[in-house]
Order: structure tokens, then C-alpha cells, then sequence
């Protein structure tokens, strides 16, 4: 391994995270303007500077890693790994903390937009729609690793099997919503059932994940003391679990009234943002460090608890906001990129799994949560939109992804190269679920010299039923669904 240039100071791991935001804007610019998601273009300018393409394939790359094992290319700029001591590499470590951080500022700005009391107005078919969009989705993931045992999934491997299911879970509304208020739909019943589903989406999810890597770590390994040993077993691992969630909701009622205090006094000033970062970084501590549960729900339910605190939320929001999508979150999604995603030895298997398993994320969304809206006396094309309007995928699917192949897992943990799945997955959503949006609320062509009618729900059933009356034997070719 060569680089010009060593990076294990301060100095030159600032240019590092030059080269990084300057890549993720540019790509991340180029992508929305192409209309996908940002978080792909950084990820993508994290694959061209890093050493996955130009360095293994190639032979010479911007950004390289010194480790043992692999290929040996030419790099520009050389991460130091860390040494056979186990001491602190500024280069290799110093990227992990960066991205770490960037993690949780995102889950944490995610918390603090979820709005508790339009999640109580939405009732209860926002509710089962997002259980369904969770329990579907993730069964058809299970399922479809089970035969995949030569690629470190099957039967054998069942806690890998059931990360694959916790990856597919995630939804992304942004992409939805974005749609949705271009055709002007985003105030209808329908689209508040959908967008509220989304967000209830992700809290189940997460509150899966927590249970899922809990319990894997258990089954790591023995622990050295009596508490370590008992959280690694599986009745701790659910004990620790529900005394997380008890313990941070009831300390979270004092700082909920502690915050609006402080709101009071202080409005709008710096103090109430650096109080509530501090906030959101203890309770990561406690989730991953007492509890046993992911860094990430902690950082989660402080922003939910942050919510309720109107003014703070709205502040803090806009103050964390601006750190997060300029600075930490750019160098999560590239260090996917450059770290995460290696494409030497990829085998044809492992491929073929990912377009699968895309192919279930996909179609659990749309069958689970439209059967449920179907329930809840949605018309067919109310039911279709629904499901398609929740398949959508982006940066918790990536989170979830970095989550479950974290080392901290062990032999439990799923490998860095099911990132390829997650990459692909959010690319097919991001293009199919605007498309499909529009199809499903095409408006019907006017008549000569008229106006443009919209296509509405009544129409579209009232079609169908002529459709049905006229060819009661075969599938109708009218159908609202193929609109």
C-alpha cells in the first residue's frame, strides 16, 4: 500500500473531510437536479474518492486505507489504520467518530419532526398500515434469505436473516411527499393517512432494530462481570429493553417540562440548542452503553421528547438541521461510500440476493400496507397508492444498514457487503415511487375544446364496475390500478 500523503493528524484529516463535503455537494447537487435522493449522490461521491472502484479495480485511488489483507493500490491520501496496540488512528478512527455523530444528529433532527398529536389525529389506520408496512416487508426479507445460506444468510444464520427483514422495513417519506404536494394531494385524507403511517413507520422500525440487535448480542458471547453476563442473556437482553424505554420516557417527562421552562426564559437562544444536543447525546450513551439497546433509538426518543416542547423543537431543529446536513451527514453517507462498499469478490450470488430482496422490499410495501388501507374502505386505487406511497427507502434504511453490520455485533453481525442491497434498494424506490404516483393519480384526458378532469376515486370505481359488467369472466382491463 503507497500514499503520497499519510493522514494521522489533525491537519490532514481536515483535508479529508474537504475532499468529502466537497464531492457529497457536488454529487448531492447533480442527483437532486436528476430527481433522486441526495443521499445517493453521497454515497456515490464516497465510492469514486474511496478505494472501492479506482483502488481495488484500478489501482490507484484519492482516498486509501492501510490494513492488512486486500489489494494493494496507489492512493493519493492514505488513512492510517489503527495500530497492533490497539491505539487511536486520527485517520481510520477519526472518520467512524465523524460518521457516528452524523448518525445521530439524523435520527435525532428525525425525532424532533415527528409531530405527537398529528400521530393522534391520524388514528388507527395510519397505525395498522405502518404495523403492516413493518411485519410484511420484514417476513418477505426473512423468507427470502433462508435459501441463501452460501452467501452467510440460511436458516443457520438466523439473526443475519432477520437484519435483512430490519433493513427492508425503513420508509422514507420525503420522496412522497414531494409528489404529493405537486399534484396537490398532500392535505387529502389520504395523504395524511399516508405521510402520518410513514413516520409511525419508523418508530416501530426502530423499536424492532433495538429488539433484534439486542437480543444478537446476547448472543455474541459470555460477558466477564454479573451485569454484563446478564444482559447478554436473551431474558436480560428484554428485560434491559423495556427498562430502557421506561426509564427514558419517564426522565423525558422532566425534561419536557424542564424545556418548556427553559423556552420560556430563554427564547430562541443558543443555550436551548446546546442543551438539547447534550440531551440527545446522553441518551445515546444510555441506550448503547447501560442498556444494551442501539445508539440510535436513544438519540430517536430524545427528539420525540424534544417535540413536545413546540418553540425548543422548532428551533433546535433548524440550529441541528444546518450542522447536520452540511457537515456530519455528508461524511456518514460518504464513509459508506469509502468504507462500506467493496465491490472485489463480489459474488454472483450475492447479487442475485440483492435484487431479490429489493424485489420483496418493494412488493411488501405495496401488498401490506394497501391491504390494510383496503380494510379501511379505500377504494382499489386509494389502496395501491398507499402501499406505493410508503415503499419509498432512504437514509434510515442506511442508518439501519450501518447498524446491524457494526463490528460491535460480532460474529452476529451482517456483513458490510449487504450495503450494495440497501444502495440499490433506495435508487429503484427513488425512481419507481414518483412514477408510479402520477400513473396512479392520472387525470383523464379532456374532451375536445374542455377542461382537464381529474381522475377521481369515485370515477375510478365507478370504471370498474362497468369494466367488471362487461367482461365478468376476465381480468378487467380497466382496472384503477393499472391507471
Amino acid at each position: 500500500m503507497y500514499g503520497v500523503f499519510h493522514i494521522d493528524n489533525g491537519v490532514g484529516f481536515a483535508v479529508i473531510l474537504a475532499i468529502i463535503l466537497l464531492s457529497t455537494k457536488l454529487f448531492g447537487l447533480l442527483f437532486r437536479k436528476i430527481g433522486l435522493p441526495q443521499v445517493l449522490g453521497y454515497i456515490i461521491a464516497g465510492l469514486l474518492i474511496g478505494p472501492a472502484i479506482f483502488g481495488e479495480l484500478c489501482g490507484y485511488s484519492l482516498i486509501g486505507f492501510a490494513k492488512e489483507g486486500g489489494v494493494d493500490y496507489n492512493c493519493l491520501f492514505l488513512l492510517s489504520g489503527t495500530g497492533k496496540d490497539g491505539s487511536f488512528s486520527l485517520g481510520t478512527d477519526g472518520l467512524q467518530i465523524f460518521s457516528k455523530i452524523g448518525v445521530l444528529l439524523l435520527l435525532f433532527s428525525t425525532g424532533l419532526e415527528t409531530n405527537l398529536k398529528e400521530l393522534k389525529k391520524t388514528g388507527l389506520a395510519a397505525t395498522l398500515i405502518a404495523c403492516a408496512g413493518v411485519a410484511v416487508p420484514m417476513g418477505l426479507g426473512i423468507l427470502i434469505c433462508l435459501p441463501f445460506g452460501n452467501i452467510g444468510l440460511g436458516p443457520e444464520n438466523i439473526y443475519q436473516c432477520i437484519f435483512v427483514g430490519a433493513i427492508l422495513t425503513a420508509t422514507s417519506v420525503a420522496i412522497t411527499v414531494s409528489v404529493l404536494k405537486e399534484l396537490g394531494k398532500i392535505s387529502t385524507k389520504l395523504g395524511t393517512t399516508i405521510v402520518s403511517a410513514a413516520i409511525i413507520d419508523d418508530v416501530i422500525g426502530i423499536i424492532v432494530l433495538s429488539v433484534v440487535t439486542g437480543i444478537a448480542k446476547s448472543g455474541a458471547g459470555e460477558a466477564a462481570n454479573g451485569f454484563e453476563a446478564f444482559k447478554s442473556t436473551i431474558y436480560g437482553t428484554i428485560i434491559m429493553i423495556v427498562a430502557f424505554f421506561i426509564v427514558a420516557i419517564a426522565l423525558g417527562f422532566g425534561l419536557s417540562y424542564l424545556f418548556r421552562w427553559l423556552e420560556k426564559k430563554w427564547p430562541n437562544t443558543r443555550r436551548l440548542s446546546v442543551f438539547s444536543l447534550a440531551m440527545c447525546l446522553f441518551y445515546a450513551w444510555l441506550a448503547e452503553e447501560v442498556f444494551g439497546v442501539a445508539d440510535i433509538t436513544g438519540a430517536f426518543l430524545a427528539g420525540i421528547i424534544l417535540s413536545t416542547a413546540h418553540n425548543t423543537r422548532e428551533y433546535t431543529d433548524k440550529k441541528v438541521e444546518v450542522n447536520t446536513y452540511t457537515f456530519f451527514a455528508p461524511v456518514f453517507f460518504a464513509n459508506i461510500g469509502i468504507s462500506s462498499i467493496s465491490f472485489l469478490g463480489m459474488s454472483g450470488w450475492l447479487v442475485l440476493f440483492a435484487f431479490l430482496a429489493v424485489l420483496m422490499g418493494l412488493i411488501g410495501k405495496i401488498v401490506g400496507c394497501g391491504a390494510v388501507a383496503k380494510c379501511f374502505k379505500y377504494n382499489l386505487r386509494e389502496s395501491t397508492i398507499a402501499g406505493v406511497g410508503m415503499m419509498a427507502r432512504g437514509e434510515v434504511a442506511l442508518i439501519v444498514t450501518a447498524t446491524v453490520t457494526d463490528a460491535a455485533l460480532g460474529a452476529n453481525a451482517l456483513g458490510s457487503e449487504f450495503m450494495l442491497m440497501t444502495v440499490l434498494l433506495i435508487l429503484v424506490s427513488s425512481i419507481l415511487t414518483p412514477i408510479f404516483l402520477k400513473l396512479l393519480y392520472k387525470e383523464k384526458k379532456p374532451p375536445e375544446g374542455g377542461e382537464t378532469v381529474e381522475t377521481t376515486e369515485e370515477d375510478a370505481t365507478a370504471e370498474l364496475s362497468e369494466a367488471v359488467a362487461a367482461e365478468p369472466v376476465s381480468e378487467p382491463a380497466g382496472d384503477a390500478s393499472t391507471n
